[in-house]
């Protein structure tokens, strides 16, 4: 029988009791953007809860055990002399701003459209088949958009673009744009506002993204020159495209190889690939931290399930290697893969 060492014990138990809160606190987190209460304290300075509760239109007495948690947690900030919350402005960026680069509540659909699929999940577990992503809870498709939204209004168009081989130029005199797994929409709209001479066709199987994507579309006033089609990686329609996007999705699918082959034959000569993957060490123990451990969360339920939903099932998961990614242009006959550039969160690579 194995020594249970008390003090290691006592301090996984507490590492389990903080991810339980934590689990709670994403409910408190969506509750609070949902409900208006983080835009009613956002630059409000001090406030008590009943304060809280009137700019928010909602009842004082959920409202102060919501601050409550919240003041727990480190996102707010409770001052027992004058018995006041605060959102502070660092807060504020993350949990009030939409525009912000990080703001991040609406992802907590994410892991609650688990949840409701958890029964699907156990039933993959156990034989090996795959979880199809038009199968899934409607909160995983607007949760997953809009946790992406932040990222590429921060990046793509300043950062992401640049770093791509003349690839800017091309879009701002005039280019064809392919986006393959465009969901919702968002990074196709980004380019198309930012490059108005280029016009632009995003992909995806997923009809009700693709409505959704068509609709913001022509909110936008970009209905003549965008256009949003239902159509897989392996069949999207058109030829010389000079920039095809893959934005967090080629790990998604069950043949990547497959559509790197078809994206091949649909690129006009002199043509771009930008791959956009989560970021990833090459190997499994340098991934071993809070962003791997997120990453290797959504792999586990969204990822591999759906790949392995498609024909070939190769299911790469988004912690791929760099080496791997390379070896599947290699395969659909691209001459050349590099990685263009990066952040904490984001791998880009260029192939042509």
């Amino acid at each position: 029988m194995n020594t249970i060492d008390q003090e290691q014990l006592d301090a996984f138990v507490q590492q389990a009791i903080g991810d339980l809160a934590a689990g709670f606190g994403g409910v408190m987190v969506s509750l609070g953007h949902k409900s208006g209460l983080y835009r009613a304290m956002r630059d409000a300075g001090p406030m008590t809860a009943g304060e809280v509760a009137e700019r928010a239109a909602c009842a004082e007495r959920y409202v102060r055990e919501w601050l409550n948690s919240q003041a727990a947690g480190g996102y707010v900030v409770y001052d027992a002399a004058r018995d006041t919350y605060e959102l502070p402005p660092e807060q504020a960026m993350v949990l009030a701003d939409e525009d912000s680069p990080v703001f991040i509540p609406p992802a907590w659909d994410v892991p609650a459209s688990v949840w409701f699929d958890e029964d699907r999940m156990l039933h993959a577990f156990r034989t090996g088949d795959g979880v199809a992503w038009n199968d899934r809870h409607r909160s995983l498709s607007c949760g997953n958009a809009a946790f992406f939204r932040a990222p590429y209004r921060a990046n793509l168009v300043s950062a992401w673009l640049p770093a791509l081989d003349g690839v800017v130029e091309k879009l701002e005199r005039g280019a064809r744009v392919a986006d393959v797994g465009c969901g919702h929409g968002h990074s196709t709209l980004l380019m198309a506002e930012a490059f108005p001479n280029s016009r632009f066709a995003g992909f995806d199987p997923h009809g009700d993204s693709i409505a959704v994507a068509t609709e913001s579309a022509r909110k936008a006033g970009l209905a003549d020159r965008v256009n949003f089609e239902s159509s897989t990686a392996r069949t999207y329609p058109g030829r010389d495209y000079d920039l095809v996007c893959f934005f967090d999705c080629l790990h998604d699918l069950g043949d990547p190889v497959g559509a790197a082959r078809h994206t091949r034959e649909a690129l006009a000569p002199g043509g771009t690939v930008m791959l956009v993957e989560p970021f990833a060490h090459d190997t499994i123990e340098d991934n071993l931290n809070v962003i791997g451990r997120l990453f290797y969360c959504g792999s586990t339920t969204i990822c591999c399930p759906h790949s392995l939903s498609e024909e070939g099932g190769m299911a790469l998961g988004n912690q791929a290697p760099a080496g791997r990614l390379a070896k599947i242009f290699e395969e659909a006959g691209f001459g050349s893969f590099r990685r263009a550039t990066e952040n904490p969160f984001n791998r880009i690579f260029e192939a042509r």
